[in-house]
């Protein structure tokens, strides 16, 4: 099958199409997946480069999320049928034409909900809410501090914690992207620079923020401590500045804050442990509530920008930039047009191992 093919960890500009096996039949509680798009993320370079929690066995073909239909159910499946539309979460494989995959990680899409709308929900839309309400159990009324606000969790963040009542501040690079952040419900936008924590303060009339929801990490991180209320909790979920912030100890001690990590991918099968089958359940629900937000419209998840599957390291390229504003993809089959033209890669490669996807 057609796939971008990683044969060692380095350069994202290494991955080209190329020739996998095909997927492997599924086991008794897998299915298959003839896949259509995949989403592009910060995870996928550290993945390729190596320096990710995990390292799958080389050659592998990178990519976490995926929408495409199911085309065949190992024999225990019941929840899924060949033909369904879905989405469908893995620790990589999701770059080819086919996956297999355990089903707890698959998540039905309805029919009147188009593939790509679906496609940026399961990562970005279930780190936001599963961050914000089981993490920080936040609470309609409170300040939400969103960094990081332009970016597929980000815009996601704002959109669920104004839907619930919150208050949102949004905090973003860009102009383009604060205003997105303002399109999505946040009630003000400001720059992640040494003034935010003063803009925070005004916009919650001296209170500061309940809930911080960090995807950023660096000086926003550092600045948002400032801008915290006394009591907050504050949640990191990433580190796109790419840089590990310092955190000053003594500002939490003194404001009796609580600073909460939280790695999504612990409920969805990407640690060594593989949990997802005792998490599935929970996350199924949480699945299920964010397809009918967006049947309804009480949410609007978008790629905003897809490359063709050529077009894996100008899609990096772009998020890198810190430009890109909401969710990236790119086309694993031939038949869609992109949306972003790209150089074509380099020439198929020679076939590899097929592998499952962990």
């Amino acid at each position: 099958m057609r796939a971008l093919v990683c044969h060692r960890h380095g350069p994202v500009e290494d991955v080209v199409p190329g020739e996998l096996a095909d997927a492997p039949a599924p086991a008794p509680d897998e299915v298959t997946i003839a896949i259509e798009h995949a989403s592009v993320s910060h995870a996928t370079k550290l993945l390729i480069e190596g320096r990710y929690q995990s390292r799958p066995p080389l050659p592998f073909a990178p990519g976490t999320e995926a929408a495409g239909r199911v085309i065949a159910c190992g024999a225990k499946v019941t929840r899924l049928k060949p033909g369904d539309r879905v989405v469908a979460l893995a620790r990589w494989g999701c770059y080819a034409e086919r996956l297999t995959v355990p089903e707890y990680t698959v998540y039905p899409v309805p029919e009147d909900l188009p593939l790509l709308t679906a496609l940026p929900i399961p990562i970005s839309y279930g780190t936001a809410w599963t961050a914000l309400l089981w993490r920080a159990a936040m609470q309609p009324g409170e300040t939400v501090l969103v960094l990081g606000a332009g970016s597929g969790v980000g815009l996601a963040a704002v959109e669920i914690a104004s839907a619930l009542g919150a208050n949102v501040i949004a905090c973003a690079s860009t102009p383009e992207k604060r205003q997105a952040a303002l399109d999505a419900g946040a009630a003000h936008a400001f720059a992640a620079d040494a003034h935010m924590p003063q803009a925070v303060k005004a916009a919650s009339q001296g209170h500061g923020a309940d809930v911080v929801l960090d995807a950023v990490g660096g000086d926003a991180f550092e600045h948002s401590v400032r801008a915290a209320a006394a009591n907050a909790r504050m949640v990191s979920v990433g580190f796109a500045s790419g840089r590990i912030p310092d955190v000053p100890l003594n500002l939490l001690l003194v404001k009796n804050i609580a600073l909460h990590g939280f790695f999504f991918g612990r409920y969805i099968g990407w640690t060594p442990a593989d949990e997802r089958i005792v998490h599935a359940p929970a996350v199924q629900r949480t699945m299920s509530t964010l397809f009918d937000w967006a049947r309804r419209q009480r949410i609007r998840p978008a790629v905003t920008a897809i490359y063709p599957i050529t077009g894996l390291a100008a899609a990096l390229a772009a998020l890198e930039s810190r430009q890109v504003v909401g969710k990236v993809a790119i086309t694993i089959t031939t038949e869609t047009t992109p949306c972003v033209p790209t150089t074509s890669g380099a020439p198929p490669g020679r076939a590899a191992p097929a592998q499952r996807s962990m």
